[in-house]
């Protein structure tokens, strides 16, 4: 059984409607680019990314390096000292404006270019080429593979670097960088130029939402500081439309002007998006707009009440039947591994059951994915049989087996038994 999610992607993409926007033209390379392309990646926290489009298709990380370097500076300074350079308030401007805290300085977040630069600076190197090099490091291992630099893009953006230029040196007039203008815009440059697919960027999206974990268990951010970095995103990342973006999505995300754009969704999962066109913020058009659809469709919004998850799925057998054994409340990433684990079911006669004897509660949405799962087991030649007592799914049509309920006795409520579901799918 091929998992849902992967046809939910491919909908996504058939859904965006026509392109809007321009690419990037003031960098003659991105100019070049193929503005047609799209794609999309949703990575869990235990490892699993899921694409649809041009999913290996690199592009420039851009713009979206700027969390990675500014949870770097904090790791290697301390966040006393980075907030004494850098403020953490949204500037309500584009991303290439001058936006300075009168008085001190300090640029208005890290978000913004001249935060950018400033967070680049306080990252420990013996010289510029050495914390070029570090940040790539950085990047490569939240991205679970060697990122390499696109010296094409590179040396094109650098050619047309003078704003930021002009911004180091402004900076360094306010004391704000002490370290060589020309070297921070060159390795800031260098930083924007990583190369990436839509598979590494939501991947090192999901390494946030994990509070710095990778899926491997290595603790690649400290948990505060990636907090840090969550809560700046969330009201800067998305420059001069952050208050638009947080109401309608609702999701910490940042965009990058080679079309990219990264979404987290603490402790759920990292989501990525690729198409080059931009709207008049420097956002991707089609990009922002799939963001949008998926908060509609998944309830992916970060303000939306829920309680704690803490379901748990395996399969175990009795008597040579699978069974589905879940436990816990069911909502999106919950209802995903449940159907990841459907998916493990090679296509046949065998009988297949679905035990939710141990879930009270299920959202709108868990219940969706569960009666589709459900459905293409059925399509798959199995005999499915549900085991759900408390009623979870409803009366809802599973397009397939059995939907076993409990059963009015003596003014009270009976479960239906797991025994007596397996002795109907044996006899």
């Amino acid at each position: 059984m091929q998992t849902p999610m992967i046809d939910y992607l491919q909908l996504l993409l058939d859904s965006c409607g026509a392109d809007a926007g321009e690419v990037a033209s003031y960098i003659p390379e991105l100019a070049n680019a193929d503005p047609d392309r799209l794609a999309i990646a949703v990575a869990t926290l235990d490892g699993e990314v899921y694409v649809a489009g041009d999913a290996d298709v690199e592009f420039t990380i851009q713009s979206i390096s700027k969390p990675f370097t500014y949870a770097l500076a904090i790791a290697d300074r301390g966040l006393d000292a980075v907030l004494e350079r850098i403020d953490v308030e949204p500037s309500g401007d584009a991303f290439n404006e001058i936006s300075l805290e009168p008085g001190s300085g300090r640029p208005r977040n890290p978000m913004i270019n001249a935060g950018a630069l400033a967070a680049h600076a306080l990252v420990d190197g013996a010289d510029a080429g050495a914390r070029s090099d570090r940040i790539l490091e950085v990047y490569s291992r939240l991205a679970g593979r060697e990122l390499s630099i696109a010296e094409d893009v590179f040396d094109s953006e650098l050619s047309t670097a003078d704003r930021n230029m002009a911004l180091a040196y402004m900076l360094r007039t306010v004391g704000v960088l002490d370290a060589d203008p020309a070297d921070i815009v060159r390795g800031y440059t260098r930083q924007c130029s990583v190369s990436v697919s839509v598979r590494d960027l939501a991947r090192m999206g999901s390494v946030l939402a994990a509070g710095g974990l990778s899926p491997e268990g290595e603790q690649l951010i400290d948990p505060v500081v990636n907090r840090q970095v969550l809560s700046v995103m969330t009201t800067c990342g998305m420059y001069d439309s952050a208050g638009d973006w947080l109401t309608s999505v609702g999701i910490p995300a940042k965009s990058g002007v080679a079309g990219g754009l990264m979404g987290v969704l603490p402790g759920q999962v990292g989501i990525a998006v690729f198409s080059p066109r931009l709207d008049e913020h420097g956002n991707s058009t089609r990009g922002v707009r799939m963001f949008e659809r998926m908060n509609h469709d998944l309830g992916l919004h970060l303000m939306t009440s829920t309680e704690r998850a803490r379901s748990v799925s395996r399969r175990v057998e009795h008597d040579g039947i699978p069974v589905h054994e879940i436990a816990g409340d069911l909502h999106f990433m919950e209802a995903e591994r449940v159907l990841r684990g459907f998916a493990e079911e090679q296509a046949g006669h065998d009988p297949v059951v679905v035990d939710l004897d141990r879930v009270q509660r299920a959202n709108d949405i868990a219940k969706r994915m569960l009666l589709e799962g459900v459905r293409r087991l059925h399509l798959d030649g199995h005999d499915v049989r549900i085991v759900d007592p408390w009623g979870v799914l409803g009366s809802a049509e599973t397009g397939s087996g059995e939907l076993v309920h409990g059963e009015q006795a003596h003014g009270g409520f009976v479960p239906a038994s797991f025994d007596d579901v397996a002795s109907a799918v044996r006899g």
